[in-house]
Order: C-alpha cells, then sequence, then structure tokens
C-alpha cells in the first residue's frame, strides 16, 4: 500500500495552518520568540520536510534530499514549488535569506554553528537530535508553527496504522528481527534508538540480543558478519552513486559468512529501500516503512 504516505501529504494539505497562537518555543537553543500563523517556513532536515508536508504545509526552500534530484521521489510532487538549499550540512544561507522567512526549522546537530546567522535571518528552532523517535521532533515542529491539533490528528492516524499492523502481524512479532546497513565505508547493525528501531518496537517486534538496547547502532566490518543474524534479516544500502555502497554490500552477501546464517539459510532475508528505513527520517517515510512491513509479512491494510 504504497500510497498512504502521499495520500496523507494529500489529506493533510485542506488543513493549511489554523493557528492557536504559538508565542515562546523551547527548543535546543533556548527559547524563542515565533510568529503567529508563519507562512513563509525554511526547513533544514530531510525529517522536518516531512513533518511540514504531512501538517499540510509546503516550504518555501528546504535542505535536498540525501538522495533524489533534489527531493526523494515520495515528497518530490508535494515539493515541487520549494527552492532547494542545499544539504543538511551546508545550508545556502544567502538562498535562505533571499526567501525571507517567517520562520527557520532546523537541528542543533546540523546547524548550531550557524544558528547565529539563521536566527538573524528569522525566528529559528533547532531540533536536539535526529536519530531514535522522531515524534519528539514532530512535535515541536507543531508546536512552532501553532498546529498542534493538527499534529495530534496525523500521529494519531500513525498510532491507528500501528495498532491495526501489529494485530495483523501477531504471532510474527516473536520473530528476532536484525536490521543492518551497508555504506561505502562500513556496516552498521541497528539497534533500538534509530528510526527504524523506533518503529519496530511500537510494532512490538523483538530484537536480537545484541540490537536490544537503547543505542544507535554497532559499527562494524565484514568480519562481525555472525553478529548479524536473527530470525529474519532486513538489510539496505546507502549509495551515493559512486557504486561503494553496493559493492559493501555485494561483498557481504557473497560472503561465506552470509551465507552460513540462519536467516539466509532460511530465505527470511529482505532489501528493503534505505530512504525509507533510514535516511529520510520523518512521518512519511514511517508509513512507507508501515507498508513494507505489511506487503513482507502479508497483512492486509484498510
Amino acid at each position: 500500500m504504497r500510497s498512504f504516505a502521499c495520500a496523507l501529504i494529500g489529506a493533510s494539505m485542506v488543513f493549511l495552518t489554523t493557528s492557536v497562537g504559538a508565542d515562546e518555543i523551547e527548543h535546543a537553543m533556548g527559547t524563542t520568540d515565533v510568529p503567529e500563523n508563519p507562512q513563509r517556513i525554511v526547513v533544514l532536515t530531510n525529517e522536518g520536510t516531512e513533518a511540514l508536508l504531512a501538517l499540510g504545509i509546503a516550504p518555501v526552500g528546504a535542505a535536498q534530499s540525501w538522495t533524489g534530484d533534489p527531493w526523494y521521489d515520495h515528497i518530490a510532487d508535494a515539493m515541487a514549488e520549494a527552492v532547494n538549499l542545499g544539504t543538511e550540512n551546508a545550508i545556502n544561507l544567502e538562498l535562505v535569506a533571499a526567501l525571507e522567512p517567517d520562520l527557520i526549522l532546523g537541528n542543533k546537530q546540523r546547524h548550531e554553528e550557524v544558528y547565529p546567522q539563521l536566527s538573524a535571518i528569522a525566528p529559528t528552532i533547532l531540533s536536539e537530535r535526529l536519530r531514535g523517535d522522531w515524534r519528539v521532533n514532530f512535535d515541536l515542529y507543531a508546536d512552532a508553527l501553532g498546529v498542534q491539533e493538527q499534529g495530534e490528528q496525523v500521529l494519531a492516524e500513525y498510532d491507528a496504522r500501528i495498532a491495526a499492523l501489529r494485530e495483523g502481524l501477531g504471532d510474527s512479532l516473536q520473530e528476532e528481527v536484525s536490521v543492518i546497513r551497508f555504506l561505502p565505508s562500513q556496516i552498521r547493525i541497528y539497534q533500538l534508538d534509530s528510526f527504524s528501531g523506533v518503529i519496530l518496537g511500537d510494532l512490538g517486534f523483538a530484537r536480537p540480543e545484541n540490537q536490544n538496547v537503547d543505542e544507535f547502532a554497532l559499527r562494524v566490518g565484514r568480519e562481525s558478519i555472525p553478529d548479524m543474524d536473527g530470525d529474519r534479516i532486513f538489510y539496505f544500502t546507502y549509495d551515493t552513486g559512486d557504486g561503494e555502497g553496493v559493492a559493501q554490500q555485494d561483498g557481504a552477501l557473497n560472503d561465506p559468512l552470509w551465507q552460513s546464517l540462519s536467516a539466509v539459510q532460511a530465505g527470511r532475508v529482505d532489501a528493503v529501500d534505505d530512504v525509507v528505513w533510514n535516511t529520510a527520517g520523518g512521518i512519511l517515510a514511517a508509513h512507507l516503512m508501515l507498508d513494507d512491513i505489511a506487503s513482507i509479512y502479508g497483512v492486509a491494510q484498510n
């Protein structure tokens, strides 16, 4: 059911912004006065872009998607009029200023060093962190925009999907699912404090012992392939276009250690989309990840 995230964008666009009068907002850099009912929003993270779109707000400018030209496929139509401001790590401040925004949304991890410059352009709200529970940042953005009621509705829809899918999965939740990411320079074994880890936890999936900890990820090499096993393995690959990420993936998948894993021998290995399971990091990707899980396990969705 790949259309749910797109349907969420379309349905939420009827909200627009019925402000309840956002004023002082506490965030990672302190307290900032924000304008009531801001109209020209700049957002500087991928997950923040997804939050705005789900709330029915098209930003005037945004950090480009990590992959895509310049946006992920699942947001490209909604972002057709947005100005590409560069990557999260290298925002073009001149372009931001030229857009004359009413409000800027960013992240401390990415934008603490340029916070003074951003604040000189417009009131700026920075979230604290990027990994783990995406809902924390979503709530902050909804508060800053004065659309708390819409935010609660969006999260209620997500919670309803979680509950329905959890029921449909039934005993499958007893599978210990392992989550692996291949990158050019390393392999990651993802744990609970990651985007995919939070969603799998919401559903109630069991995890292998080394992944069932409140940390982000183990960064390993191919010698650690035996530590990647589970009853089922989900894997995804980040590649910048030079083929190095895919080479890392192929080297691991063809390694005799990988072939010896119990999940591999049982045929319970699923390749999934890096954008959806990790890189996008927001509410729309969360719905697409739920689509993937429903499809893999054969759970019907309404």
